[in-house]
């Protein structure tokens, strides 16, 4: 079978999802590439060796030696590349967050019933190992029936990775509750089996709004801008971007339409870089400790006692032979999406759990700027959900 041909919208931070997807003669090629910044195009080159590079999308998704396309653009401009190749008849895969308003993201749903186009959206942390694990202690029961999910998210390199770019501002990504927590939220509904009605939150910006040290508009980040093992503590961070008006620390508590309550809290100035999920059934719990290789995820269901550090059951987290992204989840998500492209069917990934985690971080967002009063989570049109439900047929 000849590779799909594949045009990338966007080669900024998730470039690294199209250099994933390049696999010449193993099922999918990068042909095309836009972006209109010179130095995203300069390094795009060499990575995809023949492929044609221009500054305008429009270049991609009028190339009819292109067979599908990635999104992978600042997430404001999601819900519009997306419905333009969702029309042009090319099968999409978006990044997430879908949208940074529940419009927009109904307005891509729509637009893929309409045109009979495949939508596919990049939430790849259903295919990473920990969450998987986590996934089947639930569904053999080992917890019971699940009742409440507790999420930590520790967010060592926030002053790197979102408090230096775009990411910071409120015009490009409403807030780290769609940019960062969809992620988890769209993870806390997949354990719980339903999704968010009702949202209460608070939140903050408590550290890199005081920092000084941006740089001047339209100045690029430095060199040094990321490091693995400096810019600590959070306050030695320079070069930070010119506005700041998202917040640094949120906490969100949720009513699910299945009556499970959650919590998820973030951070982006701790020491350390991972995620903790509780997760309590009536008959047991589970954690995780470490979120990759090397992490565990443990369960206590035997018996009631005062703090055990040991548990009933310990269960690894696998290590993939492919440790590229996310755990090994990268190529997951992209073996998924060539399959879905080519060929159709049901996805563990999906658009209406995509637009149900935006829909929560909208509606958290607005509620942690507005004092923390609780905000009514809207759901999605019973037939379009359905339209998705069935694998985007019918």
């Amino acid at each position: 079978m000849p590779d799909l041909r594949l045009g990338v919208l966007g080669y900024g931070l998730r470039g690294s999802i199209a250099r994933t997807a390049h696999r010449p003669g193993a099922g999918a090629r990068v042909t095309a590439l836009a972006d209109h910044d010179p130095r995203a195009r300069a390094e795009a080159a060499p990575a995809f060796p023949g492929a044609r590079i221009s500054t305008h999308h429009r270049r991609v998704l009028d190339d009819p030696e292109v067979d599908a396309v990635l999104v992978l653009t600042p997430d404001h401009t999601h819900a519009d590349l997306a419905c333009q190749a969702l029309k042009a008849g090319k099968p999409v895969f978006v990044e997430k967050p879908l949208a940074v308003d529940i419009e927009s993201c109904d307005n891509v749903l729509r637009t893929a019933r309409e045109t009979g186009t495949r939508l596919y959206v990049g939430h790849n942390m259903r295919h990473m190992p920990v969450v998987r694990l986590m996934r089947d202690i639930v569904r053999r029961g080992e917890i019971g029936a699940v009742k409440t999910i507790w999420v930590r998210h520790f967010v060592g390199y926030g002053g790197d990775w979102y408090f230096k770019d775009w990411h910071a501002e409120q015009r490009c990504t409403n807030g780290l509750l769609l940019q960062k927590a969809a992620h988890d939220i769209d993870v806390l509904h997949w354990l719980a089996d339903g999704y968010t009605k009702q949202v209460q939150a608070l939140g903050d910006l408590m550290v890199y709004g005081d920092n000084p040290h941006r740089r001047a508009p339209g100045e690029p980040k430095t060199d040094d801008w990321y490091t693995k093992d400096g810019h600590w503590p959070p306050h030695s961070q320079r070069g930070l971007n010119p506005v700041i008006d998202v917040e640094d620390v949120s906490l969100v508590n949720m009513r699910l339409d299945n009556g499970v309550l959650a919590a998820y809290q973030q951070c982006h100035f701790t020491p350390d870089y991972w995620r903790n999920y509780t997760v309590i059934g009536d008959a047991g719990r589970l954690e995780n400790f470490g979120d990759g290789p090397g992490g565990a995820v443990r369960v206590w269901n035997s018996r009631r006692s005062g703090y055990r550090a040991e548990p009933d059951a310990e269960y690894r987290v696998p290590t993939l032979e492919d440790n590229a992204g996310h755990g090994g989840a990268d190529p997951l998500l992209i073996d998924e999406f060539v399959r879905f492209a080519r060929d159709g069917g049901l996805t563990d990934t999906s658009p209406v759990a995509a637009r149900m985690s935006v829909a929560a971080g909208v509606r958290a967002t607005e509620s942690l700027r507005t004092g923390g009063t609780p905000r009514a989570v809207p759901p999605l049109d019973p037939e379009l959900a359905a339209y998705f439900e069935r694998g985007q047929t019918g």
